[in-house]
């Protein structure tokens, strides 16, 4: 006998985002995502144990560059956004280099202030882009 699961379609979205996660982890990873507090630079454990799976990536691959990516979100003035976004990237640059990422395997962008989708968290990140410049 063959039983079917049926979705509620209020589930959609969450099973292909999933399915895509799969997909992709199965690919490899490409996009490492460190988050922080509001108007905060700060990494907590979590932000820690992300920059330390880019260093040992990057470790692993040592031909391979690194794109360090910050962004902030909307609230607030541009230049302190910018300000922020830079910051970020820095700090997350400095951490790589700290765990052994040489400084020359590194690309640094600022995007400033973005709209986020689902929720601010977004806005608040830097992404650590493996093998991409």
């Amino acid at each position: 006998m063959r039983r079917s699961i049926r979705l509620p379609l209020s589930l959609l979205p969450a099973a292909l985002l999933l399915m895509l996660s799969a997909a992709a982890l199965a690919a490899g990873p490409r996009h490492i995502v460190v988050f922080f507090g509001s108007w905060s630079a700060r990494l907590d454990d979590p932000a820690m144990k992300a920059i330390q799976g880019a260093a040992d990536w990057a470790k692993q691959h040592p031909d391979k560059p690194l794109t360090v990516i910050g962004y902030a979100s909307t609230v607030g003035g541009s230049q302190a956004n910018e300000d922020l976004s830079k910051l970020r990237a820095q700090i997350v640059s400095d951490t790589l280099v700290a765990d052994g990422v040489p400084a020359d395997r590194i690309r640094r962008r600022a995007l400033g202030a973005v709209d986020y989708t689902l929720d601010p968290q977004e806005t608040r990140r830097v992404e650590i882009a493996l093998g991409e410049e």
